[in-house]
C-alpha cells in the first residue's frame, strides 16, 4: 500500500483550473471543433504562450514558424493541444522540489518535452492514439514531484539520494515509500478524475501485461522513461529502447523516425 503521507499530499493539491476542465469537454465532443478549442485557448495567455514556444520547437519537427494558435492547434491536433494544456495545469499546480532525485525543476520539464515529442513523432501516423499518448507521456514522472516533497517532510532527502541511481531507482522508490512513481502518478490521476485509459496505462508501466487493453500505451511508456531518463542522460538509452520495443513487438520503424527528429537532429 502506497505510503499514507503521499496520499494525504495528493489529497491536498489544488483542483485543476476551470480551462482544463473546458477542453476536456471540447476534445470529448464529437460535434466540437478545432476552432471551439482555440477560442478557449486563446482566454488563457500562459497557456497560449506555452503552446506556441512548444509549436515552434524543433523536438516536434514543423518546418516553418508557427504565428498563431490556430496554426498550433491545427498543426498539432485537438489530441496533442489536450496533452499539452493539462500538463501544463498539472506542472502549475505543484510545488517543485525534487533535490530527493538530486535534479533541478528546469530538468524534469526538459525530460518531459523530449518524451513528448518523441511519443507526438512516434505516432503521428496512429492519431487516435495520441488522445492516450500525448497526455501520458508528459507525465509519466510527475508522481516523483509528490514522493520528494514527502521525502523532504521527512527527512529522508540525504538518505534516499544516497542510495538512489537510474538502475535501482523503482527499487528505492518502493523501500522509501512503498510506491514507485507511476503508482503515484496513477493516484495523482485519480484524484484529479482523470478518465480511465490515461490511469489504466501509468498503473502498468513498471510491468506491462499483454492480456491488458492497455498494454501498447504501458509498454510505449515504459520505452520513452528508457529513452529520456529523468536522473541521467544515458549514451545507451536507444538501444535500451529498442530492447523494450522489440520486447514488446512494437513500431521500430517509426521510433526510430522520432528519434532522429528529436534526439539526433536538434
Amino acid at each position: 500500500m502506497i505510503n499514507s503521507l503521499i496520499l494525504a499530499q495528493i489529497k491536498n493539491l489544488p483542483p485543476l483550473p476551470n480551462s482544463v476542465l473546458e477542453v476536456q469537454k471540447i476534445t470529448n465532443n464529437p460535434n466540437a471543433s478545432i476552432k471551439d478549442l482555440v477560442n478557449v485557448i486563446k482566454d488563457d495567455p500562459l497557456i497560449t504562450a506555452n503552446l506556441l514556444k512548444a509549436a515552434n520547437s524543433p523536438l516536434y519537427g514543423f518546418t516553418r514558424q508557427i504565428k498563431t494558435i490556430d496554426q498550433a492547434v491545427a498543426l498539432f491536433g485537438m489530441s496533442t493541444v489536450k496533452g499539452f494544456v493539462m500538463s501544463f495545469a498539472v506542472r502549475n499546480a505543484l510545488k517543485f522540489d525534487l533535490s530527493a532525485y538530486g535534479i533541478t525543476e528546469s530538468r524534469f520539464h526538459d525530460v518531459s518535452i523530449k518524451r513528448n515529442a518523441l511519443a507526438i513523432n512516434w505516432y503521428k501516423k496512429e492519431r487516435s492514439k495520441l488522445d492516450i499518448m500525448a497526455i501520458d507521456s508528459f507525465l509519466i514522472d510527475v508522481g516523483a514531484v509528490v514522493i520528494s516533497l514527502v521525502l523532504n517532510s521527512e527527512k529522508k532527502t540525504e538518505n534516499f539520494k544516497n542510495e538512489l541511481n537510474s538502475e535501482n531507482r523503482y527499487e528505492i522508490e518502493k523501500k522509501y515509500t512503498q510506491a514507485t512513481t507511476s503508482d503515484v502518478t496513477a493516484e495523482i490521476f485519480k484524484h484529479w478524475h482523470f478518465s480511465n485509459d490515461l490511469i489504466k496505462p501509468m498503473i502498468n508501466i513498471d510491468l506491462p501485461q499483454e492480456v491488458d487493453e492497455y498494454f501498447e500505451y504501458a509498454a510505449s511508456l515504459k520505452v520513452l522513461r528508457e529513452a529520456v531518463n529523468l536522473l541521467k542522460d544515458e549514451e545507451n538509452a536507444k538501444e535500451k529502447a529498442l530492447v523494450l520495443i522489440k520486447n514488446y513487438n512494437l513500431n521500430e520503424n517509426s521510433f526510430l523516425e522520432a528519434w532522429n527528429i528529436v534526439m539526433e537532429n536538434n
